[in-house]
């Protein structure tokens, strides 16, 4: 990558591994290792910073596409939990985040005979009631924080909240892309797509298409864009 266009050493890794996440998934290439494409291993602390910041979605092409992911990629998100683990005081999404990368380390745990690194331990669920009373216009922020959670095989107390309110979140993608704020409206059309039940005029496919279009310089706009086409075209097989 060309660091000229990335404003520290972090933000570059984290451009980097968005960008091999999503040639992944439109490969559907699930034995390749995203963090080895990016030149990232457990030893590399911006890497696992980076890791810590892309979260669970290192291992999205896998989860989405039910394969195993490479060893590597899971010894990466593995450093990540253990080195970045949330504060007492650290925001509920920052929780949460946290809380999905066990559980997806768990899920997506190797098969006996290989290798890799055992899933650290389990870690609570966190308390979600606060997103049921927010705001329709920061409940889109906050779900958008947690587009990683945006999968089909993660129920958790967050996807139950996002279904419930699909048409706020629906409200909160139109405002996004009315402001230019392509990652959230990215995250937010991830979740529609996720979960379904988006009224039907709000033309999400079309919309997606815009979001990408006009926010595609930031690959992690594109990683969420090709996440919800993903999980479109499944729920309508």
């Amino acid at each position: 990558m060309d660091q000229t266009h990335a404003s520290s050493p972090l933000a570059g890794a984290v451009h980097d591994l968005a960008a091999e996440v999503v040639l992944a998934l439109r490969s559907g290439d699930h034995l390749a290792t995203v963090c080895g494409a990016a030149g990232i291993d457990e030893e590399n602390r911006t890497g696992i910073a980076a890791a810590r910041v892309i979260g669970a979605d290192l291992l999205l092409p896998s989860v989405l596409y039910g394969r195993h992911p490479h060893p590597g990629d899971i010894a990466v998100l593995d450093r990540a939990v253990r080195e970045f683990p949330p504060k007492p005081d650290a925001p509920a999404a920052t929780a949460w985040s946290h809380w999905h990368m066990i559980s997806t380390l768990q899920r997506m745990a190797q098969p006996p005979g290989t290798t890799g690194t055992a899933s650290p331990g389990t870690y609570e669920e966190p308390d979600a009631a606060w997103l049921e009373q927010a705001p329709w216009q920061s409940f889109t922020h906050q779900l958008s924080v947690l587009a990683p959670l945006a999968v089909p095989a993660a129920p958790s107390a967050v996807q139950r909240a996002a279904a419930a309110r699909a048409v706020d979140l629906a409200r909160g993608f139109v405002r996004a892309v009315r402001r230019r704020d392509w990652l959230q409206a990215a995250g937010a059309g991830r979740w529609l797509a996720a979960i379904g039940g988006e009224p039907a005029t709000l033309g999400l496919e079309r919309g997606l298409d815009f979001v990408e279009l006009m926010g595609g310089h930031d690959p992690r706009v594109t990683l969420h864009v090709r996440a919800a086409r993903l999980m479109a075209e499944a729920r309508a097989r």
